[in-house]
This record gives C-alpha cells, sequence and structure tokens, in this order.
C-alpha cells in the first residue's frame, strides 16, 4: 500500500521546485500564524505563488485571523468528498490557504482511505505554487513532528518567556533525538529590539549546545508591535494594513530571506516529497500501535 501510494506521488504533476516551510513553535501565544500569514503575504507581494496549509487540526484559524469564509475543510477532502482545489480559500495578494478541521482529528491517525484521499489531494490540485507554509499545532504531538519532519524548514518561533523557551526546546530535542533533525531555524518573537532577540536565541542557544547535536540559526527578530493587535481586530495582516509598522518590516524581510533559502534537489525538493515523509511516518506509528 504505501509503495503504491508513494508511486502515485512520484506521478504527480508538479514539475517545479516547490520551498515547503513547517512554523513551529512548541507553545502556543507565541505568535506562530501571525508569522505564518504574515511571511506567506509577503512573499505573495514578491510575486511568489504560496499555498498556507493550517495543520493545526484541533484549533483551526488561519482563515478566521483573515476573515475568510469557509464552507469545506480539509475533512471535507480527506473523506473524499471534495478536491482540495474546491476547499481552497484566496487571502491577500493571492495567497492560498488550504483551512484545517475544527475538531479532534489527528494527522498522525489517518487511515489508508485518508491516506489515499491526501494523495490524490494534492495529485489533482491544479493550482502551481512556489512556496507551502505549514502552520502547525502547539506542543510535541505526533501531528507537529510529522509535518516538521517533512518539511525542508523548520522556523521556531519563541518569545521571551521561560515557558516557550522551555518548550521550544522540547520540540527541538525530540525532533533532534528521535527524529534526527539537526537544523533549526528560530524567530524571536514580540521582542523589544534586536539585542533582546539576540539573548534570547543565546538563551536558548546554550542549552541546546550543551546538550544536544544541533544548528541553530536565528533568522529574524520581529518587535512587539501594537499594530498587529490593530490588524487581527481588523482580521487583516499586518504587512498589509500597517506596512510600514516595525513589525511588517521585519517579517517582509523574513519573508524575502526564506525565499533565498537554498531547496534540495533530491530528495526533499518536491511537493510528492513532502507528502511521502508523511505517509510513510504516519504509517509506522500506526504499525508500532497495533
Amino acid at each position: 500500500m504505501i509503495e503504491d501510494q508513494a508511486s502515485s506521488l512520484r506521478r504527480m504533476n508538479q514539475p517545479n521546485l516547490i520551498k515547503v516551510i513547517a512554523v513551529t513553535g512548541g507553545k502556543g501565544g507565541v505568535g506562530k500564524t501571525n508569522i505564518t500569514l504574515n511571511t506567506a503575504i509577503s512573499m505573495a507581494k514578491q510575486g511568489k505563488r504560496v499555498l498556507v496549509l493550517d495543520a493545526d487540526l484541533g484549533l483551526a484559524n488561519v482563515d478566521v485571523m483573515l476573515g475568510l469564509r469557509v464552507e469545506k475543510n480539509l475533512s471535507h477532502v480527506l473523506s473524499g468528498e471534495c478536491l482540495l482545489e474546491e476547499v481552497l480559500v484566496e487571502g491577500p495578494y493571492g495567497v492560498k490557504i488550504a483551512p484545517a478541521t475544527s475538531g479532534s482529528q489527528s494527522m498522525t491517525e489517518l487511515t489508508p482511505t485518508e491516506h489515499a484521499g491526501l494523495i490524490r489531494a494534492f495529485s489533482e490540485l491544479r493550482s502551481k505554487i512556489d512556496v507551502l507554509i505549514v502552520d502547525t499545532a502547539a506542543g510535541i504531538s505526533d501531528m507537529v513532528l510529522s509535518f516538521s519532519r517533512a518539511a525542508q524548514d523548520i522556523m521556531v518561533v519563541v518569545c521571551d518567556e521561560p515557558t516557550s523557551l522551555t518548550d521550544a526546546y522540547a520540540l527541538i530535542k525530540i525532533l533532534n533525538r528521535d527524529h534526527g533533525v539537526f537544523r533549526f531555524k528560530i524567530v524571536a518573537n514580540m521582542v523589544r529590539n534586536v539585542r533582546e532577540g539576540q539573548e534570547l536565541f543565546a538563551k536558548l542557544s546554550k542549552v541546546t549546545n550543551r546538550f544536544l547535536d544541533v544548528a541553530l540559526e536565528l533568522v529574524a527578530t520581529i518587535p512587539f508591535d501594537e499594530n498587529i493587535r490593530k490588524a487581527v481586530r481588523r482580521q487583516k495582516s499586518i504587512v498589509e494594513a500597517y506596512p510600514s509598522s516595525p513589525a511588517a518590516v521585519a517579517i517582509s524581510n523574513l519573508a524575502s530571506q526564506a525565499l533565498r533559502w537554498p531547496i534540495p534537489t533530491q530528495p526533499g525538493g518536491h511537493l510528492e516529497f513532502f507528502l511521502e515523509q508523511l505517509i510513510n511516518q504516519n504509517s509506522a506509528v500506526h504499525r508500532d500501535k497495533v
């Protein structure tokens, strides 16, 4: 079954290389979804075709933050009721949003039928994309780990709270020790200035350098900005509503930098590899539970 699914993925009509970024954080409330959406919109403003996958299957909120009307979501795709193309909603600058399920369904608990539905959904996606950004759930669930491991780049969002650093370290530790992930890109969010962001990064690095074999890279320091709250209340992105604000400028710079991150040509430079990774991981989990 897995081999057949993998073969189907390799036949997908996606000739262009696709950048796949997972945005995670361990702890909720660190601004992960806000970073995801604004980064995606900033990339779209630069002419890129971007798809945001809301992978928080328990507390979906990407569409809510942008005030988008959603009639169907990923659960309808997985059940075979409709195509992925039919559930995509369009956000600012043409960003496509794949809205998640609101409920308790976990990507790591997909049945073989749902696996096939996921394959079919992406293989039949007519919209060509340049970047797929996955907004994971909070915590260190199997679902979060699966999406993070399958992505080419992992952005870990942290803020200056002890629990944020503790949870980020726990996530990095599990991905490193149990799954062989070595490189992580860190985003210091809601900091007072660049120096505070660097100090926050130093705290995390000090612990990981002592106990783990990982390479952390500070890719952005996003300042605390009251305009973010204003934008959220207006159900708009800050890069759209207040493009000259400090946070918007910092996120736009992050987006430009992320677009320059190299895309591996083998084996992880294609969308089908991302999906194949998820399927293989989830099947291994299923076998372990049997």
